[in-house]
């Protein structure tokens, strides 16, 4: 049954831990807000009627003018470690959680305003985002569900007239965000810290409680050490999911690590175009710590960061052989996903190399990842003269390399007795076509910055579909233009 604004069905339980977890704090309603974007795939996580987004009341409900009936709103405190260094308060700065609603499977959502006003974590922030990143995380939390990778979600945008000041004068806007839960690494660092495991303690049985149940007949040792083992195992195959589709965080904070390995706080992320194993997406990353090639030794020394909190729990040896197992976990994952993307249905030990030679090709061509994979898809290597090698081929420099490794790849293909036909269908179901470049997401914000929503939804629509071919569509899956290869994104928000 799909419901009103006025009757979602919430089931707040955050609320029930102490108020040492959080801060009750109203939204601040920006000015002149209006409606710049809705997702009715994400309101049907809800249960909501997408009619309800044409009410006036919907702007009023999610701009913090009017409480929905049930919700109770706070914001989270957390810490956490941000480029290697640790803060000790952090929290939801420019973030409230209106309440938790379950809809009729059973299904928990946060209900989350990002950019809605200060809060008692804001520090020396105004607790606003702008609609730049507003458009961005909007477009990529659900270019990342389309694809297929663990995500929070985007139910809409929130525009206004409020200034706010960054690097220049930008529109004020507000993201409602949607995930099972928004408690992250940080959320238990902060009580490790204060030197309060049993806040430690309460938080991980509260998460086991919400998400994996089935642990909660288990002594304390081997719950906690169960539940961390799940941790490292989801954001290992996350990581995993990353670098197999050619996507950096850019900010991989252990405040910005989600407990149940989403991709979560999207900022000045970015999908690979030229195939650089070392790009850095953040021009603030002046070190490179969070490069495209770092992010899976970054989150086995987050994962590190947050078995740290249960020492009190867990013996120091059985935390070592928990964490341990995130390489196996991370390159069994990684292995599966890039043979998949070569075609390959029953991989041998010596596709290792032959992945490891074609990377190599794409980072000394500097070729478009994307492309190379998708074109890949169609290629017929037992036909050297084939029109779609050729196509593959023009994406490189060294085009004699490129059709000396294709004889390779043949053989190998040869070995596996698949019909090219129906290779191409499977390489096409694992190789995207379409990403969220970052070029176009900027056209989408300059054109919304003028006061046209409309590209915002004509490339959401694509990226809804990154596996099809959409032939209308084509002009989405160039490679970027030269005003679009540099593009330099920066925390701000």
């Amino acid at each position: 049954m799909l419901r009103t604004l006025e009757t979602l069905v919430f089931d707040n339980t955050y609320i029930t831990l102490p108020e040492d977890y959080y801060s009750r704090v109203a939204p601040k309603p920006l000015r002149g807000a209006h409606l710049v974007a809705f997702n009715p795939e994400a309101a049907a996580l809800l249960d909501l009627a997408p009619s309800e987004a044409a009410r006036p009341d919907f702007v009023a409900y999610f701009n913090g003018e009017k409480i929905l009936p049930g919700a109770e709103p706070l914001a989270a405190l957390y810490a956490g470690h941000q480029f290697g260094v640790y803060v000790p308060q952090l929290g939801d700065g420019r973030a409230i959680l209106l309440g938790e609603v379950r809809n009729a499977r059973g299904e928990k959502w946060d209900l989350q305003l990002k950019g809605s006003g200060r809060t008692p974590y804001s520090r020396m922030g105004d607790g606003r985002a702008v609609l730049r990143s507003t458009i961005r995380e909007y477009l990529c939390s659900e270019a990342m569900h389309a694809l297929g990778i663990p995500t929070t979600r985007a139910l809409c945008i929130i525009g206004s007239e409020e200034p706010v000041y960054r690097e220049t004068v930008e529109r004020g806007a507000l993201l409602v965000r949607l995930a099972p839960t928004h408690v992250r690494f940080g959320s238990f660092e902060v009580f490790f810290y204060r030197r309060r495991p049993a806040d430690v303690a309460r938080l991980a049985d509260y998460v086991i409680g919400q998400f994996f149940p089935e642990l909660q007949t288990l002594g304390e040792e081997d719950r906690f050490a169960a539940f961390l083992q799940e941790v490292v195992t989801r954001t290992a195959r996350l990581v995993a999911q990353w670098q197999a589709v050619g996507f950096a965080h850019g900010v991989l904070n252990t405040d910005n690590m989600s407990i149940l390995g989403l991709t979560l706080d999207y900022g000045p992320f970015g999908f690979l175009d030229d195939y650089d194993p070392q790009f850095i997406c953040n021009h603030s990353d002046v070190t490179g710590r969070y490069a495209f090639n770092q992010q899976p030794g970054i989150a086995l020394w987050n994962l590190r960061c947050l078995a740290q909190t249960f020492v009190s729990w867990i013996p120091r040896k059985r935390l070592a052989d928990i964490l341990n197992t995130f390489r196996d976990v991370f390159f069994d994952e990684y292995e599966r996903l890039m043979f998949a993307k070569l075609g390959l249905q029953h991989p041998q030990p010596e596709d290792a190399e032959l992945l490891a030679d074609w990377l190599t090709l794409l980072a000394q061509n500097r070729a478009d990842y994307t492309l190379a994979f998708r074109r890949l898809s169609e290629t017929v290597p037992e036909n050297p003269v084939h029109p779609a090698n050729a196509r593959l081929q023009d994406l490189f420099v060294d085009r004699e390399a490129v059709a000396a490794w294709l004889t390779k790849y043949g053989l190998r293909l040869a070995q596996e007795g698949v019909p090219s036909s129906e290779r191409h269908v499977r390489m096409r179901r694992v190789n995207p076509k379409y990403i969220l470049r970052n070029y176009l997401a900027q056209i989408a914000i300059e054109r919304a910055e003028e006061g046209d929503f409309s590209e915002i939804e004509r490339l959401l629509t694509v990226l809804r579909q990154p596996y099809a071919e959409q032939p209308e569509a084509a002009r989405y899956a160039e490679p970027p233009p030269d005003w679009g290869r540099h593009l330099e994104i920066s925390c701000s928000s």
